[in-house]
């Protein structure tokens, strides 16, 4: 997917690969809305996360991966009911709860002991998260309480200069954020609806 990036995008991607590295916070598009990528092991680059979003820290933060592989850096185990989810749903706004390795920050986790984890399928957000090593926070680009960012000028409104990196993609779609599904016993739960309906989610697993 890399290869299909432009030039200038590219070195758009190298700059804010530099500041994941560094410890910073770079916004950048989805298939939704934006994100607010850091590394998620850097217990430092997290705890400024949840400063710049004001973010309370009972809320966990999800994650992106590149590739379904990154689960064991993430997940203790992988549900047998999110088998046939992945297959069908990623790449997308979907987001699944798995319970989470033992060594995962607690306030990535906000002690919940689990982590909601997804694949992207905007290719700037995919390239981001495989040159980043495949893994990145995928919280939306917003003070805690207001809207998410479609666009590049709402992400500047409300972060100014305090963001460290804005990855420029453009408007991004907006709509539904992605829907988050948790496991109850051997059953489905909606966490959160979203753009892909929780019917569709429950068709997938009879087929």
């Amino acid at each position: 997917m890399i290869d299909t990036i432009s030039p200038e995008l590219r070195q758009d991607l190298n700059a804010a690969l530099l500041v994941l590295k560094q410890g910073g916070v770079v916004a950048f598009p989805t298939e939704t809305y934006y994100g607010l990528a850091v590394d998620p092991f850097n217990r430092q680059a997290v705890e400024r996360l949840f400063q710049l979003k004001c973010r309370p820290a009972a809320k966990p933060i999800l994650l992106l991966i590149d590739k379904q592989e990154r689960l064991s850096n993430l997940a203790a185990e992988i549900p047998s009911q999110f088998l046939h989810l992945m297959d069908r749903f990623w790449p997308g706004p979907l987001t699944l709860i798995f319970p989470a390795q033992q060594g995962l920050s607690h306030t990535l986790t906000a002690g919940t002991g689990t982590v909601g984890v997804r694949i992207s399928s905007h290719p700037l957000a995919s390239a981001l998260c495989a040159l980043a090593g495949g893994t990145i926070t995928a919280t939306s680009a917003n003070l805690s309480g207001l809207p998410p960012a479609v666009s590049e000028h709402e992400i500047l409104a409300q972060f100014g200069t305090r963001l460290d990196w804005l990855l420029k993609g453009g408007p991004t779609q907006g709509g539904s954020p992605s829907t988050i599904v948790t496991t109850h016993g051997d059953s489905l739960r909606v966490v959160r609806q979203g753009a892909i309906p929780f019917s569709e989610i429950s068709k997938g697993r009879d087929e």
